[in-house]
């Protein structure tokens, strides 16, 4: 029996959270996580499903193929306590028998969520408030799971197993949703605004002109009416911010093209002709913004698709926006840091 509320996508933090009610309300919960992947592998490292005592679930690590046996380990889990280490591969010729009709191979590691756990789901999801990236550590051979709140390396460390100590551990990190500021509520704003919330962006669209940041333009979005150099800092641009300039206006694009380009966020575009953006570099350089940093700025915003209607504008920009998460350093940095890592204190 599945939850019957689906009217949101369901991600990692949101599925810790579910747990916690169950488990806050007595209820016997086991949580299932993709601990390793081979070949192509329908969800990714970290995915979580959690199932209660009655067969209620939330989550999902496959497709479908394989939630039937996970959720059946999660329920001995409950009974008798012990994790699971369960492997899944290429399904054979019966149908729906459990397998990976993708192909692939995925690990999932199924506990039992006990009083203490829920210290370490509290932990993960006030971080997560405060948009700050952390880890769970998992002994794969059993033991007490750690919190890790070394923000800065899980920002950029990918969820997997390490050997430390000749002990298999699992690092989990989990990251703020990612998030989208629109400076500028012009005519592609109001196609890319509702696009992206459906990517799983958080939303924010900033433009001190009332007359275009107005509720009947975007009547589902936040808006925020201050000028950028007050809005922004307000705002926050962390690393899960990605920030989009639209206006063609120098007076509210420059102030917010200097604050983005100074910040953490991982990608920064501004939508004009590659003449309009040569005039804006010159406008950067003399206000003092650095070489480097004009080499983050993507102008012409947006994916070459031939764009041409606000909406074809507004794909390409939420597309090279996808691509630009993708790609920055959380795959390919610090994996000799693992063992590092996860030495740390529960509350370091």
């Amino acid at each position: 029996m599945t939850e019957t509320n689906h009217a949101a996508p369901v991600d990692e933090p949101e599925i810790l959270r579910r747990a916690e009610a169950w488990r806050r309300a007595g209820r016997g919960v086991a949580i299932a996580t993709v601990v390793e992947t081979f070949g192509s592998a329908p969800r990714p490292v970290g995915s979580h499903l959690v199932v209660e005592e009655g067969g209620l679930f939330c989550g999902s690590v496959s497709a479908g193929c394989v939630e039937g046996d996970v959720i059946a380990a999660g329920l001995d889990a409950i009974s008798d306590g012990s994790p699971r280490f369960l492997e899944f591969g290429v399904a054979d010729e019966a149908a729906w028998r459990a397998g990976l009709s993708c192909g692939g191979r995925i690990a999932v590691h199924v506990a039992r969520i006990d009083e203490d756990d829920l210290a370490l789901f509290l932990g993960v999801n006030a971080e997560i408030a405060a948009r700050r990236a952390c880890a769970i550590v998992t002994p794969l051979d059993g033991g007490e799971a750690r919190l890790l709140l070394r923000d800065e390396m899980a920002t950029r460390m990918s969820s997997g197993v390490v050997v430390h100590e000749g002990k298999r551990l699992f690092v989990n990190c989990y990251r703020p949703g990612p998030r989208l500021v629109i400076v500028g509520a012009v005519h592609v704003a109001q196609v890319l605004a509702p696009m992206a919330r459906l990517a799983g962006f958080d939303v924010i669209v900033v433009d001190p002109r009332g007359a275009y940041a107005a509720d009947a333009r975007f009547p589902d979005a936040r808006l925020d009416l201050r000028w950028p150099d007050e809005a922004l800092p307000a705002i926050g641009l962390d690393p899960f911010t990605a920030v989009a300039v639209l206006t063609h206006d120098p007076k509210i694009d420059d102030p917010a093209l200097r604050l983005a380009l100074e910040s953490d966020c991982f990608y920064v575009g501004a939508l004009g002709s590659r003449a309009t953006h040569a005039r804006r570099v010159e406008r950067l350089k003399a206000s003092g913004v650095a070489p480097y940093a004009l080499e983050r700025l993507r102008a012409p915003i947006g994916l070459d698709i031939a764009a041409v209607s606000p909406a074809e504008i507004a794909v390409s920009i939420l597309a090279e926006l996808i691509l630009a998460r993708g790609q920055k350093p959380l795959r390919s940095l610090l994996p000799q840091a693992s063992p590092t890592f996860v030495t740390c204190g529960a509350r370091e």
